[in-house]
């Protein structure tokens, strides 16, 4: 099976299965977290990687956790190699006379290989997470801002990361 109707099936599946997009992911964080203190969460998940402070008092805190690596394999498609020739017979009569000659084509299934589509590789994955303060440090909007894919076939690593179910 070509590797991107693999792909579309692994996705297919991973919606069936019903897992967790980044907007979901969003959504839920949203719900938890805004109007809590910064500092609640931060000792939920560790500290934030960046700070900026903005002049009305308030804060924005880039957070990143989660930080994974996961291996993919090489992706192979299996590839046919016809064979083709030619085939040319002879009738000689029994006094060593020529009495037919005919040439014939002819295709058939040939050895079958595998052919390297993508090379294996890593994939790093992560989630990072802006939080928006006001001057009290209460967390006034939270959204995941760089989410790669999840583990297995999750399509959020936020998700994960922070305990949000299907």
């Amino acid at each position: 099976m070509p590797f991107k109707f693999r792909l579309a099936a692994v996705v297919a599946l991973a919606i069936a299965a019903g897992c967790t997009t980044t907007e979901e992911a969003n959504q839920a964080i949203q719900s938890r977290w805004i109007g809590q203190p910064a500092d609640m969460f931060f000792a939920q998940y560790g500290p934030p990687e960046s700070l900026y402070r903005m002049t009305n008092g308030g804060k924005v805190y880039t957070w990143r956790g989660g930080d994974r690596t996961r291996y993919i394999p090489a992706q192979y498609e299996r590839v046919e190699q016809p064979v083709t020739g030619q085939s040319v017979t002879t009738e000689v009569s029994a006094d060593g006379k020529v009495t037919k000659t005919s040439t014939s084509t002819f295709a058939a299934s040939g050895p079958v290989r595998q052919r390297m589509i993508s090379g294996p590789r890593e994939e790093a994955l992560f989630c990072e997470i802006q939080i928006a303060t006001d001057p009290a440090d209460r967390i006034q909007t939270i959204r995941a801002s760089n989410d790669t894919d999840g583990e297995g076939l999750s399509l959020s690593r936020c998700a994960e990361v922070m305990g949000v179910k299907p």
